[in-house]
């Protein structure tokens, strides 16, 4: 067996590395409870969805996939997922396109350079109209890179609902953080993983929140009018799929959002409410920020653990991180929290309003998504015995019955044929990061080379595991999942 070497942790005045005191711990202990719907945002092929496809159909509950950009689409998802599943598959507009409220964060970002350009928050907020439509009480969101190694988890996050507006389950595998946040762990720095969107069951009669288009968008969701966090919890664990967090772009994408995440997360780890996060405040924690990235570089630079091209590659994204905190101003920063507020009360009105309309069936709820005189989206469903589409209807096609795990892609479709991940990476209390060669990746860029020593003694057991995985496999060899350009 591999010995993992032992890393010390190193600690920054700078920079909070956990917020754990803020969440309630449950354990295994937690009750089980019917999950309404697990939602899926995805820009993959739809084989990435077959791990949110599997714990629906072990849960019994619907499957609502939100599709975008040109690796897939609704018709694809609808072509080769079980016919079994309770499947709605959503082809996901422009924004503009949808019976959704204006929100005056986008407004305030749009044309910058601090503006998302993304529809992961349209997609989450799409879903959270959708279910307030048709009275869904408990929802799971999943992003189509994490793997669901027990899906009675997403119960018991369900069962936790009735005392907490959002529970997440613990992201393992590899760590999901910021660009920067990344670097920190990787240098040595003791850095942990906070609930978030890729794993959150959310309870919706009581839910007003919504979803601001900026990076850790899901850390603004759980924020009670943007001043304190609301009861939040976690259980169980999924794992995420690795990637590669070393790319510049991500690091300028993300910093804004991280220094609002981080800068409230500091106040609330002092007891106190982002009310308190005026223009002082600020001014003192984007100095702190700007530090704590300077010691983040100081670290990289003499971790001799780290490949000489991987620091380089580290160093150039944290560069750009810290080149886009020195345009962020505590004036925006007070602004943007000023317009998140008046957003989440805009967007309770906009639930009370669905609400006060009687509750709809689904082809009702789903063909008012869009805005008046909008095309309708596109959209298939097994509840109904035609897919619905703009003008026309188009039966649904099924997955070849000779190959039910997997189906030659059709002209016009993507790909569609990965390795099915081992049922099990461990014994219960191990949790095993996966090795990159067998795991799906980003669309972006291959998964990046860094990693602690922890991690590299995991992967050696998940190898074995892979090839106990393979050995009862159906012997026809399937490939590594498929490397998108």
């Amino acid at each position: 067996m591999v010995q993992a070497t032992v890393i010390p942790s190193v600690e920054t005045t700078h920079h909070h590395g956990s917020h754990r005191s803020l969440i309630w711990w449950a354990d295994k202990s937690a009750p089980l409870k019917t999950v309404d719907a697990i939602f899926v945002p995805t820009i993959r092929p739809v084989a990435y969805l077959k791990e949110a496809a599997a714990a629906a159909l072990s849960l019994g509950c619907p499957l609502v996939t939100l599709h975008s950009r040109k690796w897939t689409n609704a018709s694809a998802a609808a072509a080769y997922l079980d016919p079994d599943l309770d499947l709605i598959a959503i082809d996901v507009p422009d924004p503009a396109r949808l019976r959704l409220p204006e929100l005056e964060t986008s407004q305030l970002l749009a044309g910058t350079i601090f503006e998302r350009r993304t529809d992961l928050s349209t997609k989450r907020n799409l879903a959270l109209a959708l279910s307030h439509k048709l009275r869904w009480n408990r929802i799971v969101f999943l992003d189509d890179d994490i793997r669901v190694p027990d899906p009675r988890d997403l119960s018991r996050a369900a069962g936790l609902l009735d005392a907490h507006m959002a529970v997440g389950l613990g992201i393992e595998g590899f760590p999901d953080n910021s660009v920067v946040c990344h670097a920190f762990r990787d240098a040595g720095g003791n850095q942990e993983t906070f609930i978030g969107g890729g794993a959150l069951a959310v309870e919706m009669r009581q839910n007003r929140s919504f979803f601001p288009n900026i990076y850790n968008d899901d850390w603004f969701f759980v924020l009670d009018a943007g001043k304190r966090l609301q009861p939040v919890a976690t259980v169980g664990q999924v794992l995420q799929y690795p990637y590669d967090p070393y790319r510049v772009e991500r690091a300028r994408a993300e910093e804004f959002g991280d220094v609002l995440a981080e800068g409230i997360f500091w106040l609330l780890d002092q007891g106190k409410s982002a009310s308190d996060g005026d223009q002082q405040h600020w001014q003192d924690f984007l100095v702190h920020r700007k530090r704590f990235i300077g010691q983040v570089r100081s670290m990289v630079a003499s971790w001799t653990r780290i490949e000489s091209a991987e620091r380089a590659r580290m160093d150039e994204a944290l560069t750009a991180a810290l080149g886009r905190c020195e345009r962020i101003s505590p004036e925006l920063c007070v602004e943007y929290m000023e317009a998140l507020a008046t957003d989440q009360q805009r967007w309770q009105r906009h639930i009370r309003q669905i609400w006060r309309q009687p509750a709809q069936s689904r082809e009702e709820a789903l063909e008012s998504l869009t805005a008046p005189g909008e095309t309708p989206l596109t959209w298939h469903t097994t509840k109904t015995p035609a897919a619905k589409e703009p003008g026309a209807a188009r039966e649904r096609r099924p997955l070849d019955a000779a190959t039910p795990a997997r189906r030659s892609a059709r002209a016009g479709e993507v790909p569609a044929t990965i390795l099915s991940p081992p049922s099990a990476l461990g014994t219960p209390g191990f949790t095993a990061a996966k090795p990159a060669s067998l795991l799906p990746q980003r669309p972006e860029a291959l998964p990046s080379r860094a990693s602690t020593a922890l991690v590299a003694a995991q992967i050696a057991f998940v190898a074995l595991a892979c090839q106990q995985h393979q050995s009862h496999s159906d012997g026809e060899g399937r490939p590594s999942p498929p490397a998108h350009p």
